[in-house]
């Protein structure tokens, strides 16, 4: 099917091979090569459109964005048309970041202004919401680790997103063969979209007051009166992450009388006070107050995560009968007693006796370790009593 782009034409529907409108004869090929399918979505500035390549064998899809702002006035009128050169010129820039969509063309066609970007497949968190419910602390860490990156890249680049809601983060769909890892940390699956409300903070613009732009529920109180900086987009998103948690308007989650965020009793699952304490401070009502830099968020969020040296054993899942690691009980003892051997080697910085072996290390009682006249022998004894627990617990006590 094809999809007349002519805003005035009642009937826009057109078979799928057609080269212009049934109706109102406009052409349906964009550049000779883009054709529209199907309206997905529609703001103040413009309307977006599926739309397919068919200037590629496979026919891949791809996002058109048409400029046909539904505002009056010559001053709001012109803004509107900056901003949507803006956005063409800051997808050229951000588009090279695998988070962020590409910009394929930007161009005039009868007379209206077309933006061609890639298409991302997958639900906004806004439809994943009402889909799968609330979100609980391990979704929204994955969130702030798979989005922080991408904040900065676009803050390193002088650019501040203005409009960070569930509904501009697209989840991506898993692409069979195809992976999306970032890094160790971000899994680059979550991608940031929508540009059309974004500035640039070079230079003086930077603090000079500009048009109140965003989505009323999540835009900083200083992004309100129009002097937004890259601190504004990090209470946007702290502010999409409490919506996320309680699945409450941002708007109900404080309390204007006190001017205060009481969005923790209307969380649906419990959360660590360390996540809570990030949330409060990328909340916080004035900027001073707030993060700074996205990099600074994910510098505390890596920090109580906790990512530390493990020194005893984790209480084992039991296997399933065909795992060939644990196919017996002895090889299951014999793990066991090289991982307690390790942790014991790990707190006496020795290694381990091999049996039948006299490495010098051993005491007169044919232990490891120091002599009983040792001033260590006390911490030695403690470890041996420990780790004997720890052998109790994953073998038995066979005693």
């Amino acid at each position: 099917m094809s999809y007349c782009l002519n805003p005035q034409c009642h009937r826009p529907h057109n078979t799928h091979d057609g080269k212009f409108c049934q109706t109102c004869g406009s052409k349906l090929l964009l550049k000779e090569r883009y054709r529209a399918i199907k309206p997905i979505g529609q703001g103040g500035f413009g309307k977006t459109f599926l739309a397919v390549d068919e200037d590629k064998p496979s026919k891949p899809y791809c996002v058109i964005k048409q400029f046909y702002p539904q505002i009056r006035g010559t001053t709001a009128l012109q803004k509107a048309t900056e901003l949507f050169n803006q956005e063409a010129v800051r997808l050229e820039h951000l588009g090279e970041h695998p988070q962020i969509p590409d910009l394929f063309a930007y161009f005039v066609q009868d007379g209206r202004q077309y933006l061609i970007q890639e298409f991302i497949d997958g639900q906004n968190l806004a439809q994943e919401l009402g889909q799968f419910g609330c979100y609980g602390e391990a979704q929204i860490r994955h969130l702030l680790l798979d989005l922080l990156p991408v904040l900065q890249f676009c803050h390193d680049r002088n650019v501040i997103h203005r409009d960070i809601k569930p509904d501009n983060i697209i989840r991506r769909r898993q692409i069979p063969g195809r992976s999306t890892q970032i890094s160790p940390s971000a899994s680059g699956n979550l991608v940031l979209v929508d540009f059309g409300a974004s500035k640039s903070a070079d230079g003086i613009l930077a603090n000079q007051p500009g048009t109140s732009i965003g989505s009323p529920e999540y835009v900083a109180p200083e992004q309100i009166h129009g002097k937004a900086g890259f601190y504004s987009d990090i209470y946007s998103l702290g502010v999409t992450c409490i919506h996320l948690l309680t699945g409450k308007s941002p708007f109900d989650l404080h309390d204007i009388h006190n001017d205060t965020w009481i969005w923790q009793k209307y969380l649906q699952q419990p959360i660590s006070d360390d996540l809570a304490a990030i949330l409060h401070q990328m909340l916080a009502r004035t900027p001073i107050h707030r993060y700074q830099s996205a990099a600074a968020v994910m510098a505390d969020l890596q920090e109580y995560q906790g990512v530390k040296p493990q020194t005893f054993l984790q209480k084992p899942v039991t296997p399933a009968a065909t795992n060939p690691s644990y196919s017996s009980i002895s090889q299951r003892q014999t793990d066991i007693e090289e991982e307690l051997a390790e942790i014991k080697t790990t707190f006496l910085g020795q290694k381990p006796i091999q049996s039948g072996i006299n490495t010098g290390n051993q005491n007169s009682n044919g232990g490891l370790g120091p002599s009983s006249n040792s001033p260590g022998v006390s911490h030695q004894s403690q470890i041996d009593d420990e780790l004997e627990e720890l052998r109790n617990t994953y073998l038995g006590n066979n005693d």
